[in-house]
């Protein structure tokens, strides 16, 4: 079991001062991940199941893991998660590819297809047939970062006579979120891992099945990372690695100030939560 830390790029983090400042604790402390949150845009007024209010400060996901790997060394920088049906996946495979190089080889790749109607709208996707395309657009961004001679041709994108470099410094690993079967069955079959989101222990426990049984069909054996809908001490931590739970990426309620962030790293460090694990 390791600890993560989700959305050092929003609220207290959605500036200089605090996202270099909760990384920087967050690597001293011990924690093996950061996750930044991705929203290009919000629902105005706010609608369900809209996550934040639009005017919560949020930074770009991408542009903060390279600010994010300017002031650390060791801590993973994972996007938690990207919604990639509504990326160009070519200017992101670029994107990323620099993240990874400029990190020293940091960098996990978090994907979800997406819910959120008015904002996939905005950017001219539509909601019907999102998971197809994030496994397309997945599998083509592969291709650039890993064949010798990319070329890719699907339904929606398609490309050859083409390259891209640096490459990244290593395969990248890839995390697919989502609590539905098709997710389940795109982590198991396209990713090295699987994310759910604030969940409890039984509904860790029940979507971990799920994962598990589409991993066996397709042969592989995904990672898991939830963030607990609940707060932690070492016992309930034992609990959710009981339930099959790898990696817990942990996330506060939004809006603290940064001394309340820092107060919460601090409280929930690697060294304190883990210690009837060892």
């Amino acid at each position: 079991m390791t600890l993560g830390f989700h959305m050092p790029n929003g609220y207290a983090g959605a500036g200089r001062r605090g996202a270099a400042r909760i990384a920087a604790l967050a690597e001293e402390l011990g924690y093996d991940s950061l996750w930044t949150a991705d929203h290009v845009v919000l629902p105005s007024p706010r609608v369900e199941p809209s996550p934040l209010e639009p005017g919560a400060p949020l930074l770009d996901a991408v542009v903060s893991l390279a600010f994010l790997a300017a002031h650390t060394e060791r801590i993973l920088l994972a996007t938690g998660c990207v919604v990639l049906p509504q990326r160009d996946p070519l200017v992101l495979a670029k994107q990323l590819a620099s993240v990874d190089v400029l990190s020293g080889g940091r960098l996990v790749f978090g994907v979800v297809a997406g819910y959120l109607e008015p904002e996939l709208r905005a950017l001219g996707v539509p909601l019907e047939g999102r998971g197809e395309r994030t496994a397309e657009y997945l599998r083509a961004m592969r291709a650039l970062w890993e064949q010798d001679a990319p070329a890719f041709h699907g339904r929606y994108v398609s490309f050859e006579g083409v390259d891209a470099h640096p490459r990244p410094l290593r395969r990248v690993p890839v995390v697919m979120g989502g609590h539905t079967r098709a997710a389940h069955r795109r982590a198991a079959e396209l990713a090295d891992g699987w994310y759910g989101w604030m969940l409890g222990l039984r509904a860790a426990a029940a979507q971990v099945e799920s994962v598990r049984a589409e991993a066996a069909a397709a042969g592989t054996t995904p990672h898991v990372s939830v963030t607990p809908a609940r707060p932690l001490d070492p016992a309930t931590v034992r609990a959710y690695a009981e339930a099959g739970v790898d990696r817990l990426i942990l996330a506060h309620r939004p809006g603290l100030s940064l001394a309340e962030v820092e107060d919460f790293l601090r409280r929930n460090a690697p060294g304190r939560l883990l210690s009837l694990l060892a």
